[in-house]
């Protein structure tokens, strides 16, 4: 019989690199600005609010950072989740979010760009995370900080919907997002 799980999705605070308008992808050194910590520690409250069981972590240091004051405010401790990782952008991580727009087909999902993955690839990766999260879940209500393309797919996957309709808004730095789902 399938019971029912809540996953909070906390997207981390702005970055130095959100601030200077540069492609992160799975960049892992990038921390977070003073804006960025302070949006960490307003969803953190949040969260906080919301009691979660278990708190699951990107081990990107933006998303780390993110989740140490959502361990401070629930007392949780982190569990490192890779494949909570942002999308990968190769070659253009580190470039000027502007100069994509002339290099990347937003409308393939199997397009990548060298040394990167493709959205296809980035959904796969959710959607083998979930699986196994919903086949053995550490708590009922399930905090996972992550990143901005990572929650577009999560809601695909949960949706039920595949990797070329994933939704087209991606959640603000520093909130939370609450998704219901059948284990």
């Amino acid at each position: 019989m399938s019971r029912p799980l809540t996953l909070l999705l906390v997207r981390h605070g702005q970055s130095e690199w959100n601030a200077a308008r540069l492609m992160q992808g799975q960049t892992a050194h990038v921390p977070l600005t003073e804006l960025g910590h302070a949006q960490a520690a307003t969803a953190a409250a949040e969260l906080a609010l919301l009691r979660p069981g278990a708190l699951l972590s990107s081990d990107l240091l933006r998303a780390v950072q993110t989740a140490e004051h959502c361990a401070a405010a629930t007392g949780l401790t982190i569990t490192p989740a890779p494949a909570l990782r942002e999308q990968a952008y190769g070659e253009l991580e580190g470039r000027p979010s502007r100069e994509l727009w002339d290099v990347v087909d937003w409308t393939d999902p199997h397009w990548s760009a060298p040394g990167g993955e493709s959205l296809a690839e980035l959904y796969g990766r959710v959607e083998a995370f979930l699986k196994n999260l919903c086949a053995e879940p550490p708590a009922d209500v399930i905090a996972l900080v992550t990143h901005g393309d990572t929650i577009r797919a999560i809601q695909a996957v949960v949706a039920g919907l595949g990797a070329d309709a994933m939704p087209i808004e991606t959640p603000h730095n520093g909130t939370v997002t609450r998704l219901e789902v059948l284990a």
